[in-house]
């Protein structure tokens, strides 16, 4: 690695988790851009909330770190890597490495204190304010 490190960057444990997960091209092509900084890249974009394209330049080219994305978000390598983590934590606090049951929970969204029908804007009392009054009278609506 020729750069500085990012705070998004993996460190070598991480790594040694994640290393064996995204698959290495199916071609046969030789790497150009090691799998650590594409992996690397990807954390600082998802960390941070930027757009691909000013992916700073200590990175390989957005291009080719958003088509690893891409491909390794279709092949579920994410939803692995995921899996592989959540149970080494499991395994690491002496629990079950799937989880036995969940609890859902569900969030309250607060409204305003009338709620109900109360809160809706009330219809237009004119006529030629409202759409729907005006497709009626132009006949667009009609029976045939």
């Amino acid at each position: 690695m020729n750069r500085l490190p990012y705070p998004s960057d993996l460190t070598d444990a991480e790594w040694r988790l994640l290393e064996p997960l995204p698959p290495p091209q199916p071609d046969g092509r030789p790497v150009k851009y090691p799998r650590r900084e594409i992996v690397s890249a990807i954390l600082c974009i998802l960390r941070t909330g930027a757009a691909w394209r000013p992916l700073p330049r200590d990175f390989p080219p957005y291009r080719i770190v958003f088509h690893h994305y891409r491909t390794w978000r279709k092949a579920g390598v994410w939803q692995k890597a995921n899996d592989a983590l959540r149970q080494q934590l499991r395994q690491s606090e002496g629990r079950h490495l799937e989880p036995g049951a969940a609890i859902i929970d569900r969030q309250s969204v607060k409204t305003t204190e009338k709620g109900g029908r109360a809160v809706t804007t009330p219809a237009k009392k004119r006529w030629d304010a409202s759409v729907i009054s005006w497709w009626i009278r132009r006949g667009c609506c009609r029976r045939q």
